[in-house]
């Protein structure tokens, strides 16, 4: 049996990879296997292709070139992490994916739709996500949460960006989950943590556990 895909998309500070982690856990104490991953990143290839990315090193080249750097790291994380571990019927957890893409390089980065589709086909095939939470915060909120978390840092290539910049960002994300319901769910982010991460729960439950599942779950002691 085919595993399950979700994945996690919001702006800088949004809470993904608290609440995938978080997702994981409470996945595993149901006795699934879960692959916990991240994008950029996830396999070998991908974690080279994710320093240059964040290091900026790749801006001066244009949101195409980017866009192209992030489709490789993609193909080797998809071949090397998530097929396979879909195939093996695992559950696959993902900060970020596709719509990071979409958003980032596509609607800011203005490159064309066409070409990010096709990359899509290419790198990602039939390993779509199911399910994807949009976590959702004001982006004044989401950049004072990342400026926290990385202390004396340095912010990377895309938190640097503007509040501008990222409150755009905030918007092209919803737009997103207008386009697609089924698969995108909204949560806000600004809710206490346990609130959020129970209606992701509620979610997950609702779309990929099914009654016979949640029944057997249910009497195991």
């Amino acid at each position: 049996m085919r595993g399950h895909f979700i994945t996690f998309e919001g702006g800088e500070g949004s809470g993904k990879s608290t609440h995938a982690a978080a997702l994981a856990e409470r996945i595993r104490a149901r006795g699934r296997e879960v692959v916990l991953t991240r994008e950029p990143g996830g396999s070998p290839g991908a974690e080279i292709i994710r320093h240059i990315l964040l290091s900026g090193i790749a801006k001066p080249m244009g949101a195409e070139t980017e866009t192209i750097l992030f489709a490789a790291a993609r193909d080797d994380h998809v071949r090397t992490t998530i097929a396979p571990a879909l195939a093996a019927g695992k559950w696959v957890i993902c900060d970020r994916f596709i719509d990071s893409t979409r958003v980032y390089q596509g609607t800011l980065g203005k490159v064309d739709g066409k070409l990010i589709r096709g990359l899509e086909r290419v790198t990602v095939g039939a390993a779509m996500p199911e399910l994807t939470f949009l976590l959702d915060v004001p982006a004044t909120v989401g950049l004072a949460r990342a400026k926290s978390r990385r202390g004396a840092g340095t912010a990377d290539r895309f938190e640097s960006e503007s509040v501008e910049f990222h409150e755009q960002l905030r918007q092209a994300f919803l737009e997103l989950a207008v386009h697609e319901p089924k698969r995108i769910v909204v949560i806000d982010g600004r809710a206490p943590r346990e609130v959020v991460a129970e209606r992701i729960w509620q979610a997950v439950e609702r779309r990929l556990l099914d009654d016979q599942t949640r029944v057997a779950e249910a009497v195991t002691p």
